[in-house]
């Protein structure tokens, strides 16, 4: 048997990360904390109603295809994927932008909102095709070791796009503001303004209408499970309900983790746990990043969840679906730039039983609710009832339906919750954001810079927040271990 692994945590990429070790013939084992595997993408059931806690956009499918080929396997042969159509529903105030499974049905919608708004779009998703190829196969792939990795012909041919926003290139093209929400969207998932946002990450934007939305059947913990089945075959040892209270390091080394007093040895420690927790987890000489420093980042937002059971079928509403019938500009301001519980947010809701019977009863809807709110905010009781009531008004007068007396059962998930269950950053959802002085080589090192033997992996560091970027953290902190241990 190799060289023994010790990870922290069990999402997307402490998972990707354990099945690329185990297949080079490292002894890897996983301590989670939680009593199931998946970190925050763990599933909540209750009387036959399935949620999926966190993620549940299924984007990039290119990416989980490859992560599976990689060990020769295909995501067909763990779970079922189907692409959606409409693959979501836009509310506004006066109107519903509905997003189709082509680009044609896509530019049929834009010119029906904006005559003559076809043609640059399809110009505007050409170029960010353009960038997906270079970012997903090239940039991305880089471990974020250094600048230099961002230098090549095809990133210098576009460096302006470093340095203009994606709010800037899509302002120019498009004047209608529901078109200009519907573009500016995507970046959300990265974590930051759109203004804020270098318009190289237009490549989110082909994502969206290029590839489509997809959904596993089951719902997003599919994939976890289907992970989870191929760390297990590989060899992988998991353990539930073991949380970490100590990474010990001897002479500059890990040695290995502590969990209550009693020491497990390791040759290596990797930690997928949030990055500024699992430094806590040090003594204090062999943290990379003080207090200050974190401090000073953008944050991705927080989130404040609804899981929701209605004992009817909804009416008017598709399986995703984005309510911004408010000001998308003073939301992001009330996260961003003045943090605060938004006067009238934005929000998503995802109702999987419309496209998948077999996430809720029969003749039940499954609802899954997100508002995106700054971190660290005060969170308790009352605030969330409160939002929740604002929503659900909403939800009723924008699809012309009463449900409030439908509800079975109603569960919810905020900052507090984050902080508590996934040891998260003042309570972050998404990870650090990605601005342009936190992309790449900016971002917080894969590897310690401090201890020889001890790596780090997920939304906090390279390549950033996004269930496909996860997958690819895994893989790079993976293949840094393994030159590592050859050097």
């Amino acid at each position: 048997m190799g060289e023994k692994v010790i990870i922290i945590g069990s999402g997307f990429s402490s998972l990707s990360a354990s099945c690329y070790l185990a297949k080079q013939g490292y002894d890897v084992s996983i301590y989670e904390k939680n009593n199931t595997v998946g970190g925050r993408a763990r599933q909540f059931v209750r009387d036959g109603f399935t949620f999926d806690m966190g993620p549940s956009w299924y984007w990039m499918p290119d990416i989980f295809e490859r992560f599976f080929n990689d060990f020769g396997k295909k995501t067909s042969d763990f779970y079922q994927l189907d692409k959606l159509d409409p693959a979501y529903k836009i509310f506004f105030s006066d109107d519903i932008i509905t997003i189709g499974d082509s680009m044609d049905k896509i530019c049929d919608e834009f010119e029906r909102i904006e005559k003559g708004s076809a043609k640059p779009l399809r110009k505007f998703i050409k170029k960010a095709q353009e960038n997906y190829e270079i970012a997903i196969h090239k940039i991305v792939l880089r471990p974020g070791l250094s600048p230099l990795e961002l230098v090549s012909k095809d990133t210098v041919l576009r460096l302006d796009q470093f340095f203009k926003s994606i709010s800037h290139d899509v302002r120019k093209k498009f004047k209608n503001p529901k078109l200009i929400s519907t573009l500016e969207f995507p970046v959300l998932f990265l974590g930051a303004k759109p203004n804020k946002t270098p318009s190289f990450y237009s490549f989110m934007n082909f994502a969206d209408f290029g590839l489509g939305t997809w959904h596993p059947k089951g719902g997003m913990y599919q994939v976890i499970r289907a992970m989870e089945q191929l760390a297990l075959e590989l060899g992988v040892k998991i353990y539930t309900d073991h949380a970490v209270t100590k990474i010990e390091v001897t002479k500059g080394l890990a040695t290995g983790i502590s969990i209550d007093g009693k020491h497990i040895n390791a040759d290596v420690v990797l930690s997928g746990a949030d990055y500024h927790h699992s430094e806590t987890l040090l003594e204090t000489q062999f943290r990379q990043y003080s207090e200050g420093y974190w401090n000073k980042k953008t944050f991705a937002p927080s989130s404040l969840l609804f899981y929701v059971g209605f004992d009817k079928k909804l009416q008017n509403v598709s399986h995703h679906n984005l309510f911004f019938d408010t000001s998308f500009e003073q939301h992001a301001i009330e996260i961003y730039d003045d943090p605060k519980w938004p006067e009238a947010p934005l929000f998503y809701a995802n109702f999987p039983s419309i496209t998948d019977s077999s996430m809720a009863p029969k003749g039940c809807e499954t609802g899954f609710f997100l508002i995106p709110i700054a971190p660290d905010l005060e969170d308790n009781q009352q605030l969330r009832n409160k939002y929740f009531n604002i929503i659900l008004d909403r939800v009723q007068k924008l699809t012309y339906q009463k449900v409030e007396n439908n509800i079975l059962f109603k569960e919810d998930f905020c900052v507090n919750d984050f902080v508590e269950q996934y040891n998260s950053y003042k309570g972050n959802a998404y990870g650090m954001a990605n601005t342009l002085m936190q992309t790449a080589f900016l971002r917080p090192k894969l590897h310690s810079k401090k201890v020889k033997n001890l790596f780090f992996t997920g939304q906090l560091t390279v390549p950033g927040p996004g269930v496909p970027p996860a997958l690819i953290s895994g893989k790079l902190v993976s293949e840094l271990i393994i030159n590592y241990q050859k050097t």
